[in-house]
């Protein structure tokens, strides 16, 4: 049976992810704030509670699930504090929250789970980051959200280097503009056209993806 691991697993794309995945037959660790948003979904779920910033407890996590082999790891947590914050009104607090969840978090994931990724068969480890991430694309604004993607982006870069040696597969995906809490009622994309098509493009994804800056159906972003 494949195994994966989701961050933010109770809501929103993370949600979905847990429902896409537990229809594929799939052993689930659904890591939330509040994992009972998940005991109405139907599969091999374990739910754990997690707020991805303690770090400690993320360590413990990793611990708990040591015998395990996870397939695909997937970091989904994030938020979007200060994304309304232009230049001259930057708020430090925000940033270092923002950052904290998008940026620093996921790497401590990737360092605490990435032996469980690199014993398993599919071996791939992903992080949801955003197209406002991209340098190649940017439009301006959003300073806050848009430099913890980028920083998420070159983490995940440098992640792909140094563990692709070991056969995981590293990519970061942009999940479209979806109506989610973040995205808004006004977004383009509903979570049913964006989580399938990303499980789609993870279990597609070849050794040759790894270091890989996608898009939702699959199609490459600049960096």
């Amino acid at each position: 049976m494949s195994t994966v691991l989701i961050t933010g697993a109770a809501r929103g794309l993370g949600l979905d992810f847990v429902k896409q995945y537990a229809a594929k037959g799939w052993k689930i660790h659904a890591c939330a704030r509040k994992p009972d948003a998940l005991k109405g979904v139907k599969g091999d779920i374990h739910g754990h509670a997690l707020e991805v910033t303690d770090y400690a407890a993320v360590k413990a996590l990793a611990q708990k699930l040591s015998g395990e082999a996870i397939d695909v790891l997937i970091c989904n947590a994030g938020i979007s504090a200060g994304r309304d914050q232009g230049l001259g009104t930057i708020e430090p607090a925000d940033w270092r929250q923002v950052f904290e969840v998008n940026t620093l978090a996921p790497l401590m994931m990737a360092g605490a789970f990435v032996d469980h990724v690199a014993r398993s068969k599919e071996r791939k480890l992903v992080a949801v980051s955003s197209r406002m991430g991209s340098v190649g694309e940017n439009s301006g604004g959003s300073y806050a959200y848009r430099a913890s993607k980028t920083a998420l982006n070159m983490e995940w870069s440098c992640i792909a280097k140094d563990v692709g040696g070991k056969g995981v597969t590293c990519v970061v995906l942009h999940p479209g503009w979806v109506q989610t809490d973040m995205g808004g009622k006004n977004a383009t994309l509903t979570i049913d056209q964006s989580v399938p098509a990303m499980v789609k493009v993870i279990d597609g994804l070849k050794p040759a993806d790894n270091g890989r800056f996608i898009n939702y159906d699959g199609g490459a972003i600049p960096w």
